[in-house]
């Protein structure tokens, strides 16, 4: 499989956007990705906007960016929670600035931008949070998915296609940290 030994991390907080954080846990696995949900507490379940659980194989406090390749970002309002959390933007903040793969997809912007990463960047996301991107430093482009070095990102859950191919493309060309 063409992600086989690639390691994920994919962010949950409370009123997540199903499809946003299901179809890249579903398709980074089907592709062979170790993919590890990481919120608030290990163990606990986070709900979507409709109620669906997702429950958190580690803590973000246990969470660090040398055990993974990706750092995936779900939209929905879960962002707007992930953001007041020192130690999920710190996760973010080191896989970025490490080189590996930080995507967010809809309001997930909010992450990256309060990581203090997308000055100068060029990304994408849902209008609502157009402003709050351009605020922050990058260039906002209207466009299904952006890749923008190691950061991409994509508006709604229809663009989780795109999102999702430019994710695993990146993935498979990433050089991988030896493991401990």
């Amino acid at each position: 499989m063409e992600l086989t030994g690639k390691r994920v991390a994919v962010l949950a907080e409370d009123h997540y956007e199903n499809l946003e954080l299901w179809y890249p846990v579903l398709r980074l696995r089907e592709a062979g990705a170790q993919v590890t949900i990481v919120g608030p507490k290990a163990g606990e379940s986070y709900k979507s906007k409709e109620g669906y659980p997702a429950k958190a194989d580690l803590s973000m406090d246990d969470a660090r960016a040398a055990d993974f390749d990706a750092v995936i970002v779900p939209g929905g309002y879960a962002p707007d929670r992930m953001r007041r959390h020192q130690a999920m933007l710190t996760l973010v903040r080191e896989a970025f600035q490490s080189g590996k793969v930080v995507a967010a997809i809809c309001h997930a912007g909010w992450v990256p931008i309060s990581a203090g990463i997308v000055k100068g960047k060029t990304m994408t996301c849902v209008s609502a949070i157009k402003d709050d991107v351009i605020n922050a430093g990058a260039k906002y482009v209207d466009r299904e998915v952006v890749v923008d070095g190691n950061l991409i990102s994509s508006r709604t859950p229809p663009d989780l296609p795109a999102f999702c191919r430019e994710i695993v493309k990146a993935l498979s060309g990433a050089k991988v940290a030896a493991r401990a």
